[in-house]
């Protein structure tokens, strides 16, 4: 019996850790969801704004390709800093991991 307690109590850590790391994955991709759908409604807010100066029933030409050229612009800075972003943090983690095993050295 005691062997069965000591089984379980020494998975049990290994089993929370993923659990706790699942949990932060979804949160991580929920933020992400959250942060892109922000972005999507600023850009559409703004470009409109900027775009469509005389509302009506429809979109003039010039009016849909200001949209289009306007939200284009936005995803290309958005798809830019993202990359940008998602090296540094690359990096930094390199460099802390490296960190380590060169001090140790």
């Amino acid at each position: 019996m005691s062997d069965f307690l000591s089984r379980s109590s020494a998975a049990f850590p290994s089993d929370m850790a993923a659990r706790k790391e699942a949990m932060m994955n979804n949160v991580r991709q929920e933020l992400a969801f959250a942060n892109a759908q922000e972005l999507m409604n600023k850009a559409s807010d703004r470009c409109f704004t900027k775009c469509v100066t005389k509302p009506g029933d429809s979109l003039s030409s010039s009016e849909q390709t200001c949209l289009s050229r306007c939200l284009d612009r936005y995803m290309e800075a958005f798809d830019i800093v993202s990359r940008t972003y998602t090296a540094r943090v690359s990096r930094e983690r390199q460099e802390g991991q490296a960190t380590p095993l060169q001090d140790s050295l």
